[in-house]
């Protein structure tokens, strides 16, 4: 019998064993059909078995391979001892005593301590095995060494192996280096001699631990290894393991483990990299129905995208090119804004490219890319999207009046909801030139959430778009970060006329008192000066300069016009006199873009000096 889960078909039962067409160099892997699948016989032809050579000695062979020479050609020292394990493992396999002992006193605790649940266990087959898992913590290898009754190999980073006990322990255990990140041939060569003596190998395609969202981008690695052994691969997910350890403490959370039904591949010998590709292309779904049906994150595959202008553009582009579904959704017409109708009205305009919020799906994913004073309509619209799991990317810069709240603080309230992620950066652009420059590559955004599982699948969604993407926990820094390069863009604009120099005066001015409001609400100053805040500052300066002396000038929207400045400084001035913090020059600021303090008098308080500050 057959379930589904997450749009992907499970297979079960009298399907539980998958044999794949016999795949050439010219073609990929084409999946077959039902009816095939069960007329055809399972024992598929296969080329010669690979056998695995022994570790060679020859110094070109070794600089094949990648080892590092150390002095006078001769192998480095932790190479050597790399190789020492690889051999270890290929001549002798586990340590018997102390394999069978650790497990005689781990196996009890893993099932009582974190109720381990183990389902589908029984599709793992007797010889060799390929078991692909997903990687949340260290202690995936031993749960997973619980749904057999042998003992099993995997691969461990090579910085394990660096402290002699430890790594020989591990090795004890069965595990073997592996080097992140390149073509490992020694770790290759040493799972194709487990698998020729009947072993199970444990795999993590992923290539690392991905404790947070859904999961990560798998290697080919996987598929290599499955054509050239011939061996079946099981997908397995393990669920619960990335929330176990705190610090030094390990606390007893509930794990689960699923394994799919085993899928085989006929037996190639060298293939090529675009075939152990499509390979992966077969194995890597089935790992995800496992995660899903265990209840993990998806992957993010609709969005809707409400606004208009260059940011919205960009990160929908960016979406897209993730692979990502998306809608767009115009942000609320001009003249509902003027009349204040808003939310009350159909507000939101519909082009050949926007459709209508409530004629959408539910999304797993809604962009914000508004204005903040357009932010309390726009939250009005999309409020019948918003499901158990969607998250919301706030892309909003100000504070939303009257109160001064900051955009993602704003719409957690409203929604009532934690997976509200904010951003900044490079990614909230300018104008078309700078969409184009995050399309080439070229742009980096800051994410910033406390939910750390909506913060991952809004980063590896925005990443696999090709947008660099630090993240962060710190919210409220982030947001003040984008308001006070705002906030230092019109000061700077106002400061300009006299000098440049006194326009950088007056940037350093705003960062240093929006410094002191981070402080005062619990944020990390270190955020204003990233790549959100300062750089953000630097990089438009420079792309500025860069455009006038390459290209005749555009007319481009300027994302703070002299009425939003207005209003963002006003809500700035307030929010810092609420929080008791001292901000002469923002007070300054406000009152010159009000007209209630002229130009040069201005002028001389950003040439004041600042009281001396005492330290701390």
């Amino acid at each position: 019998m057959s379930a589904e889960s997450g749009g992907v078909r499970e297979l079960d039962g009298a399907d539980a064993s998958r044999t794949f067409a016999v795949p050439t160099e010219s073609s990929k892997i084409a999946a077959p059909t039902e009816a095939a699948d069960h007329a055809r016989d399972p024992s598929t032809p296969t080329a010669t078995p690979v056998v695995a050579s022994s570790p060679r000695t020859d110094r070109a062979d070794r600089s094949a391979r990648g080892e590092r020479p150390g002095p006078a050609g001769r192998p480095n020292p932790s190479d050597r001892a790399l190789e020492r394990f690889h051999d270890l493992t290929r001549r002798r396999g586990v340590n018997r005593v102390v394999y069978w002992l650790t497990r005689i006193v781990l196996q009890p605790l893993i099932h009582a301590y974190f109720r381990l649940e183990r389902i589908g266990h029984e599709h793992i087959p007797d010889g060799p095995v390929i078991l692909a898992s997903n990687h949340r913590s260290f202690l995936d290898p031993f749960v997973i060494g619980c749904c057999l009754r042998r003992p099993i190999y995997f691969v461990a980073k090579r910085e394990l192996f660096e402290r002699r006990f430890w790594g020989r322990y591990l090795n004890w255990l069965g595990a073997f280096p592996v080097r992140r990140g390149e073509s490992d041939e020694e770790a290759m060569a040493t799972a194709l001699t487990l698998l020729e003596r009947g072993e199970a190998v444990v795999i993590f395609p992923e290539g690392t631990r991905i404790r947070h969202g859904s999961l990560g981008r798998p290697r080919r690695g996987v598929g290599r290894l499955a054509l050239e052994s011939g061996a079946p691969v099981i997908p397995i997910a393990v669920s619960g393991t990335e929330r176990a350890r705190r610090g030094l403490i390990i606390r007893p959370v509930k794990v689960r483990v699923r394994c799919g039904a085993p899928l085989r591949f006929p037996r190639v010998d060298r293939p090529s990299p675009s075939l152990a590709e499509a390979v992966l292309e077969r194995v890597w779904p089935h790992v995800q129905v496992q995660w899903e049906w265990l209840g993990g994150d998806p992957p993010l595959r609709r969005a809707v995208c409400v606004g208009e202008g260059a940011t919205c553009d960009a990160l929908a582009a960016a979406l897209e090119r993730a692979g990502v579904a998306v809608t767009r959704v115009a942000a609320p017409a001009a003249d509902d804004r003027r009349h204040g109708r808003g939310a009350e009205s159909d507000g939101f305009a519909q082009s050949d490219r926007c459709a209508q919020p409530d004629r959408c799906a539910q999304p797993d994913l809604v962009v914000l890319a508004v204005g903040a004073d357009e932010l309390p309509s726009a939250v009005a619209r999309i409020r019948p999207l918003i499901g158990e799991r969607t998250a919301v990317l706030v892309a909003a810069s100000g504070l939303v009046g009257p109160t001064g709240a900051t955009p993602a603080a704003y719409v957690a309230e409203q929604l009532r909801s934690g997976s509200v992620v904010a951003i900044g950066g490079a990614a909230l652009a300018d104008d078309e030139l700078d969409v184009a420059a995050i399309a080439r590559g070229e742009g980096c955004a800051v994410v910033a959430a406390t939910d750390p599982a909506a913060r991952a699948r809004v980063a590896q969604a925005l990443r696999a778009g090709g947008l660099g993407v630090d993240e962060t926990t710190d919210v409220i820094g982030l947001e003040l970060a984008v308001c006070a390069q705002s906030a230092a863009a019109a000061a700077a604009e106002a400061a300009a006329s006299e000098s440049v120099t006194l326009a950088g005066v007056a940037v350093g001015r705003v960062f240093e008192e929006v410094e002191h409001l981070a402080r005062r609400l619990g944020a990390r100053p270190s955020t204003l000066l990233g790549p959100a805040g300062a750089g953000q500052v630097v990089s438009a300066v420079l792309a500025r300069l860069e455009r006038r002396g390459t290209a005749p000038p555009k007319p481009r929207r300027v994302r703070t016009s002299v009425h939003e400045a207005r209003r963002l400084v006003a809500l700035l001035e307030q929010r810092m006199r609420e929080a008791g913090v001292d901000a002469p020059f923002i007070r300054s600021l406000r009152a010159h873009l009000e007209g209630r303090l002229d130009h040069q008098r201005w002028l001389e308080r950003v040439r004041r000096p600042r009281p001396t500050q005492r330290p701390a």
